[in-house]
């Protein structure tokens, strides 16, 4: 389709939107904004690893719920699902494959009756949302999933519907080849520095690593866990650092025989379906802190000490696996509240966050490039008001509190 691949230099001097982080929430924001016929402004997408191996992208689980304490969550999930679900449709483009998501569902399992009155309040919400959330006792989660063990269980959740697995690989790949032939710019560059006016209150310039100074009208701020390296190239702080998430691949010598939902242990460990006999488990370490941007190693015995024990018991059948695959990848973590930061800085106005995620990004992408895209057009929100999110609650510690954190 005349994909264009990375240079290291811009083709102009001069751009309306520098856009720095070309993942999954800068791609999505420069496919909405080149699909706009509102815009017809210049974009230049600046993106330090063209490969994205170490991208939280390229390193996610690729899942979707709706099993959000927040209306709000559960709306942009919807709109994703839908994004997903007519993928081809809203790309217009019959080269582009037609999607869907495996709706195996989220199980979440309350080991408390508080775990689990907490299950009963969330599910009023979701339900109003339009989810379709059913709660289930032991006994009913024992006879549709035989695999459990259930012994410790007071309730549990699931929603099948536009829940489970899809393939973010493919989205990401073609909003980014669309956004390009629709005259998006990437350059494998690295922004090293941002120039203010003189008053300090509007961005003018950003400096790449390649000596190239750039004037530009518009920054979003979409780097990721390395989000907050980019902030303070303008004088602000923002709560995002990057946190190790563990993801392991593997077989079972009795496979269960039925999809394995996504299964959120008590532990907080979450094993799912990953292939016709593959599973997938991911979990954070025994330590959660902030690692450095380039730290991927593994935590020493983790997976034979913490995590395998943690799925064997939830899963008997899970005691004799074999291990096919393993990485590390790093959460853009919200230390405030592990939601969202979107929209502009209180005072420098051109200065816009996509940031802090906290391991939902990928199934937010849809609609947070959408409403990126609307507020650097429109300057407001035109579809759903992500006015929550902005940062304004952060500088006024004003938390957007998400109970249905992974």
């Amino acid at each position: 389709m005349g994909f264009k691949p990375f240079q290291e230099t811009p083709q102009k001097k001069n751009y309306d939107i520098v856009i720095i982080g070309g993942a999954i929430m800068g791609s999505a924001t420069a496919w909405f904004l080149s699909k706009n016929t509102d815009f017809d402004g210049s974009i230049l997408i600046v993106e330090k690893d063209p490969t994205y191996q170490f991208s939280s992208t390229a390193r996610t689980n690729s899942c979707i719920r709706q099993q959000f304490s927040r209306e709000l969550n559960i709306r942009i999930s919807q709109y994703a699902a839908q994004f997903i679900n007519n993928f081809q449709e809203n790309l217009e483009d019959d080269r582009v494959p037609k999607l869907s998501i495996q709706n195996y569902g989220y199980m979440y399992l309350a080991d408390t009756e508080d775990k689990a009155n907490s299950l009963r309040k969330v599910q009023k919400t979701q339900l109003k949302a339009g989810a379709n959330t059913i709660l289930m006792a032991p006994n009913e989660i024992k006879s549709k999933y035989p695999f459990y063990n259930v012994n410790d269980i007071f309730l549990g959740s699931i929603n099948t519907v536009d829940e489970g697995f899809w393939d973010g690989g493919t989205v990401f790949d073609w909003l980014r080849r669309s956004a390009i032939d629709r005259g998006t710019e990437y350059i494998a560059n690295e922004v090293v520095e941002i120039d203010k006016n003189s008053k300090g209150n509007r961005v003018e310039k950003v400096r790449l690593k390649s000596g190239e100074v750039i004037n530009c009208g518009v920054v979003v701020n979409a780097a990721g866990p390395r989000a907050s390296k980019i902030s303070e190239m303008v004088g602000v702080e923002i709560p995002v650092e990057p946190r190790k998430r563990y993801t392991w691949v593997f077989s079972a010598e009795c496979p269960l025989g039925i999809d394995l939902p996504l299964t959120i242990d008590p532990s907080g460990i979450h094993v799912r379906q990953d292939g016709i006999d593959t599973y997938l488990v991911g979990s954070k370490g025994l330590s959660d802190d902030a690692v450095d941007f380039d730290d991927f190693s593994f935590e020493a015995n983790l997976w034979e000490e913490y995590v395998w024990p943690k799925i064997a018991n939830r899963i008997p059948a899970f005691e004799s696996i074999k291990v096919i695959s393993e990485w590390a990848g790093h959460y853009a973590y919200n230390t405030v509240d592990q939601n969202a930061i979107i929209g502009p800085h209180h005072q420098i106005k051109n200065f816009m966050f996509i940031n802090g995620f906290s391991g939902h990004g990928l199934q937010q992408a849809p609609a947070m490039g959408r409403g990126m895209s609307e507020l650097l057009i429109y300057g407001e929100y035109r579809n759903l008001d992500l006015s929550p999110f902005g940062y304004d609650r952060i500088l006024n510690g004003n938390p957007f509190l998400e109970e249905a954190i992974i």
